[in-house]
């Protein structure tokens, strides 16, 4: 009983988030610190648009406009950047986040030890 309610919860919190919006940091700025975080349509991606030696955006965006030529239409005062497009919430933060992914990982293994055991 025990194993099948854990299992239960693992399955029901996996898709819990599916077919929703996601949240995006939303700013642009020279540094890597923000904390704006905005909703998005249920289509969109988080992007986070690096300017080579300037400023980083980061935006809501559809998640087809993800791609280099239809960037530089969008960012004309932007000559030559890097970009990243993801589809989980907030996941456009700054690189420092990865704490906190490494965090909810091994606590997700906890529980399904917990479960099975």
């Amino acid at each position: 009983m025990k194993r099948s309610l854990g299992i239960c919860l693992v399955i029901c919190s996996a898709l819990i988030g599916l077919g929703s919006a996601i949240r995006c940091y939303s700013c642009k700025d020279y540094t890597a610190s923000c904390s704006k975080q905005r909703e998005c349509s249920y289509d969109d991606a988080c992007l986070t648009l690096s300017e080579r030696g300037g400023m980083t955006y980061r935006q809501c965006l559809k998640y087809s406009d993800c791609e280099y030529g239809r960037l530089a239409q969008m960012f004309p005062q932007v000559s030559s950047f890097t970009f990243k497009c993801c589809n989980s919430d907030l996941c456009n933060s700054a690189p420092s986040s990865a704490a906190s992914s490494v965090i909810g990982l091994l606590a997700s293994a906890a529980i399904m030890w917990w479960c099975i055991h």
